[in-house]
């Protein structure tokens, strides 16, 4: 009867301090993991052989940029009109092609320096639509889609419709998007210029210097 007693105080006493190692020692803190400079997370183990462990890492923030990128590429640096006739319009153009990777997409503006064609002798004589020298003529830009879009992001579209008459140095918008567009070596948009004189033009060589301006919204 004593033996009896003895191994039962035995196997109560086994997992009572089975219990309390159990309870006592469920997840130990075995390590760290460091961050260099910025943080420290505890690895955990779970107090068993066999057993696991396990730690996690606060966040690591990627970070990178893509830089802005804006080419207009202009097909040409003269436009020669040639001999202006009374009875029909003469026409010069140019192409132009755009690539940017401009979120908001850009617009091109044009300006004449000079407001009309200017006589290279005596300025007071200019080709245009005013008659401050007495005689109305005619001096027209135009633009106008050259391609079909060159774009592949959702949603592009852009605009080239300018056809007024220039008789100022105001500016003008000949061409404009709202999203990124390739630079593949396709026009985008093709300028036109076009004069009609009258009978009584003085003679002599005329020319305007013009500019394009890009501007975009990255």
């Amino acid at each position: 009867m004593n033996t009896f007693k003895k191994i039962c105080a035995v196997l109560a006493l086994t997992a009572m301090l089975a219990n309390n190692i159990g309870s006592t020692y469920a997840a130990t803190d075995i390590g760290d993991i460091n961050i260099t400079g910025w943080s420290s997370t505890d690895v955990i183990w779970d107090d068993a052989l066999p057993g696991y462990s396990t730690g996690t890492s606060a966040n690591v923030t990627i970070s990178a940029r893509v830089v802005p990128i804006l080419t207009m590429t202009v097909s040409t640096g003269v436009i020669d009109l040639g001999d202006l006739s009374y009875t029909a319009y003469v026409t010069g153009s140019l192409d132009i092609e755009i690539g940017t990777n401009a979120r908001n997409g850009v617009i091109v503006s044009v300006v004449s320096a000079s407001g009309g064609l200017t006589n290279d002798d005596d300025n007071s004589f200019q080709v245009n639509n005013l008659v401050a020298d007495g005689i109305a003529e005619s001096y027209k830009f135009n633009s106008e889609i050259n391609a079909v879009a060159d774009s592949s992001v959702a949603g592009f579209a852009s605009t080239a419709n300018l056809d007024t008459e220039i008789s100022s140095t105001a500016s003008n918008v000949v061409y404009s998007t709202n999203k990124e567009e390739a630079d593949n070596g396709v026009d985008d948009f093709t300028f036109k210029i076009s004069s009609k004189i009258d009978a009584q033009t003085p003679s002599g060589t005329y020319g305007d210097t013009i500019s394009f301006t890009v501007t975009w919204s990255f």
